[in-house]
């Protein structure tokens, strides 16, 4: 069945906050959940690791707060401003997060966000579960254009980006505030296809 691109999609506000936040399954065992309370210790110990630390610069400080951030994460999926899941292995260990935001229904917009854990890295997690994410936001919801962006600096968030069939789009000069200064940020975008 071919889709008629030319047409808005068929998404409308109302048509997530309706259910639950899905499990999302994902190629290789891997699963993507709601965070839950039992994860803070772990979502905190992601955010002092030097990677995620110099590619994210809002980072939470304490459990206490880590749990305030899944409360926040609970109510942007009942207002509609965004999903927040936990990248685990069968629904189990957490291997890192994905996130989708500045969801815009009107256009079919959204963008994308990722982290894993150390161990975790060069396994195909980040792209397993970007990939599970677009699909389920392209062809269960209806979203047509996902976009992220990343430091030109951070390599393995391209190569994560390509791998998933985002195409790189341009970069945004002096476009973000690390700790060490200011980065260009690539953007890449992916497009729903007929």
């Amino acid at each position: 069945m071919t889709r008629d691109l030319s047409t808005p999609p068929v998404i409308s506000s109302g048509s997530l906050a309706g259910a639950p936040q899905p499990v999302l399954p994902a190629a290789r065992g891997l699963v993507l959940r709601p965070w839950t309370s039992s994860d803070a210790p772990t979502f905190l110990s992601a955010y002092r690791d030097e990677a995620i630390r110099r590619w994210h610069t809002r980072r939470p400080s304490s459990e206490t707060r880590v749990l305030e951030w899944f409360a926040r994460y609970r109510e942007d999926w009942a207002q509609e401003r965004g999903a927040h899941w936990a990248v685990t292995r069968d629904g189990d260990d957490v291997l890192g997060r994905i996130a989708m935001g500045s969801l815009n229904f009107d256009d079919g917009t959204a963008g994308v966000g990722y982290w894993v854990l150390p161990a975790a890295r060069g396994a195909g997690v980040a792209t397993g579960a970007l990939t599970a994410l677009t699909e389920w936001a392209m062809e269960e919801i209806g979203f047509h254009r996902l976009h992220l962006d990343h430091s030109t600096r951070n390599h393995a968030s391209c190569r994560v980006a390509t791998k998933s069939g985002y195409h790189l789009e341009g970069t945004q000069r002096s476009a973000a505030l690390h700790d060490d200064g200011r980065h260009d940020m690539h953007l890449h975008a992916r497009v729903r296809e007929a």
